[in-house]
């Protein structure tokens, strides 16, 4: 099912979001995220894949919070596909070519598979529970430097969801050389297992931000939990706060400054 789930993703983010990158207009959602044609195309055009390769049912971000709920109610444990069809659809729009698709499968409440491809650097990254997590083809991480300490280390920071006296300590005194924050969930946390990041800090996630990235990060052999809980997937699904690293020492000391600055 991997093989073929991989080719369904590539061959909608070809025929579905590539054709519209720079060409389409955008709205606001309610919520006043930013929404797309190729938002919606895409999300249409995965759906009928999955269905095919699986007919679990799949739940989308482009769907009502009511329909999400229900979904995620009766069919985690089951079995059931989560996807964002254009995650960083604010990049998207404004021509930032930093956004993928993300598909994750999940049974027990937890993804067993994972997808996220991103269509304009041409890199898929893939993982299955117990079988370690790639890029390409290439096991993760692609980088085995491990940086000399937590001040040395590169993170991602995305401060908007954040509690405003953490927010404060980070933007001060930062414990790191260095921070991104490039506006693609599913990325970062890719960008995490390759060691591309060493370190990631997200106030709270919905579903479909994590719903495949969390996997590959921890099939690469990172280390994963919230804010206020040492076991991340026992958090509230739709809105889980991140703190992850691609090293256990330095996520040990990364989780540890931030639970004493909060």
């Amino acid at each position: 099912m991997l093989k073929d789930l991989l080719e369904i993703v590539k061959t909608v983010a070809e025929r579905e979001i590539v054709p519209r990158y720079l060409k389409v207009a955008h709205e606001r959602k309610v919520d006043g995220s930013v929404l797309t044609e190729a938002d919606t195309a895409a999300q249409h055009a995965l759906s009928a894949g999955l269905h095919a390769l699986n007919q679990c049912p799949v739940l989308g971000e482009e769907m009502t919070q009511q329909e999400q709920h229900s979904l995620w109610a009766q069919h985690n444990e089951a079995g059931l596909w989560v996807l964002d069809p254009v995650d960083g659809t604010s990049n998207f729009a404004n021509g930032l070519p930093y956004f993928a698709v993300s598909v994750g499968f999940y049974q027990g409440g937890r993804p067993t598979m994972g997808v996220v491809y991103a269509p304009e650097a041409n890199e898929l990254f893939w993982a299955e529970r117990g079988k370690g997590a790639f890029l390409n083809g290439e096991s993760l991480p692609i980088k085995s430097r491990v940086p000399e300490g937590l001040k040395h280390a590169m993170a991602g920071v995305d401060l908007k969801r954040l509690k405003p006296k953490l927010a404060a300590a980070l933007a001060a005194d930062p414990p790191y050389v260095s921070q991104r924050n490039f506006g693609s969930s599913a990325l970062d946390w890719c960008y995490v297992a390759a060691g591309r990041l060493d370190i990631y800090i997200h106030g709270g996630q919905k579903l479909w931000d994590y719903a495949a990235g969390a996997l590959i990060l921890e099939e690469a052999g990172g280390a994963l939990c919230t804010l206020d809980n040492d076991d991340f997937w026992a958090a509230d699904p739709w809105q889980r706060s991140v703190i992850c690293a691609s090293d256990q020492a330095i996520f040990r000391q990364w989780r540890d400054w931030i639970r004493a600055k909060q």
